[in-house]
């Protein structure tokens, strides 16, 4: 089961290098953002009807999304372990993106000094802010931040989760990529102050990002070889209003010296001498969160190593306590480990126990 998770583990993440995500006719997590754009609507009511609706909401659709991937990769186990590795694969593919994430921001940083115009028009698809009126400094600052985050969200959140449950079961792996995913999505549509019937999604996302969040401020400083960013971090991780987001913004910009600012909202980083990003600090930045993402990898596979080993260990203690019990000698673990993992050949074993003349039973 092991090998089974690190190859998938391996093909999800690159197929995502390799190809990016797939165009949005086709791909899962943009009908998912159809369906939960159904919701947003006024729903008639106070803004407590409101809410209580959004309840519903941040519950059953992200559940639906589980189920509908726990189901095709069960199913798809059925017909042949390796069609089911292979879906399993795919659900992790769909619930993460780093190619994208990495793409757009290197060309929001370099258009900054080439054409201004289409750099604001691309940031559009990093970060929900303003770009009219931004300067090509903070600009770049935006697409960072947007990188260090999304890295968490879109990338670590569903990885790590995936990581820790595929040696033990591929459809329950792939149910919880698809739910924080799900969770995610939502909060991205739903989860804004002037929506009441999202308050539940963003607190729902607050809760599930928080390991994340900081999980990859922890990635980010390995990669940028300065694990005390995290300490300096502290210092503005708390500064955006969302509890997660500042930490791996922070660490970013305390690990590269980079002031990083959304202007009337925060800044992280505003030591003296420290300034907002030039096009080269945006490119380093960028290489970092790159690097971060390699050692988040390579996390999810460490943690897929040490749960595969921790159940091989409690198996066998079982199996050999077990034995103690109804009494086999101490040569006969091996009997039971092979009667344990079904790989007893019992056509070959059964003239040990029945007349040949007899046949089958």
């Amino acid at each position: 089961m092991l090998v089974t998770a690190l190859a998938v583990l391996a093909l999800a993440f690159s197929l995502d290098l390799a190809v990016g995500e797939p165009p949005n006719r086709v791909h899962p997590v943009a009908w998912f953002g159809r369906l939960a754009g159904a919701f947003d609507r006024d729903w008639g009511g106070d803004e407590r009807r409101q809410r209580r609706i959004g309840v519903a909401v941040a519950a059953v659709l992200p559940l639906w999304l589980a189920a509908v991937a726990v189901a095709a990769v069960f199913a798809a186990t059925l017909v042949a372990p390796v069609l089911g590795a292979l879906t399993a694969a795919l659900v992790l593919y769909c619930s993460t993106s780093l190619r994208l994430l990495l793409g757009l921001s290197g060309s929001v940083i370099a258009a900054t000094e080439t054409d201004l115009e289409r750099a604001r028009e691309r940031l559009r698809g990093l970060a929900g802010r303003d770009a009219a009126d931004l300067s090509p400094a903070h600009i770049r600052s935006a697409a960072v931040e947007s990188a260090a985050e999304n890295l968490s969200d879109g990338f670590v959140a569903a990885a790590i989760p995936f990581a820790v449950l595929a040696p033990v079961s591929l459809p329950a792996a792939a149910g919880v990529a698809a739910w924080v995913k799900g969770v995610n999505t939502l909060d991205s549509m739903l989860g804004y102050r002037s929506k009441p019937i999202g308050t539940a999604s963003a607190r729902l996302d607050d809760l599930v990002m928080w390991i994340p969040a900081r999980l990859t401020a922890v990635c980010l400083a390995i990669a940028a070889a300065d694990l005390g960013a995290l300490s300096r971090a502290r210092r503005w991780a708390r500064v955006p209003s969302s509890p997660n987001s500042g930490w791996p913004m922070a660490t970013l910009a305390c690990a590269r010296s980079i002031r990083l600012e959304k202007p009337g909202a925060y800044v992280l980083d505003d030591r003296p001498g420290v300034a907002l990003p030039t096009v080269r600090d945006g490119e380093r930045a960028l290489a970092t969160v790159r690097i971060g993402a390699v050692v988040a990898v390579l996390t999810a596979a460490t943690l897929a190593i040490v749960i595969a080993v921790a159940l091989a260990t409690v198996r066998s203690g079982a199996i050999v306590a077990i034995g103690s019990v109804v009494g086999f000698s101490s040569a006969e673990p091996v009997m039971l480990e092979r009667l344990a993992s079904s790989s007893l050949d019992l056509a070959g074993t059964r003239s040990n126990y029945l007349p040949s003349e007899k046949g089958w039973i």
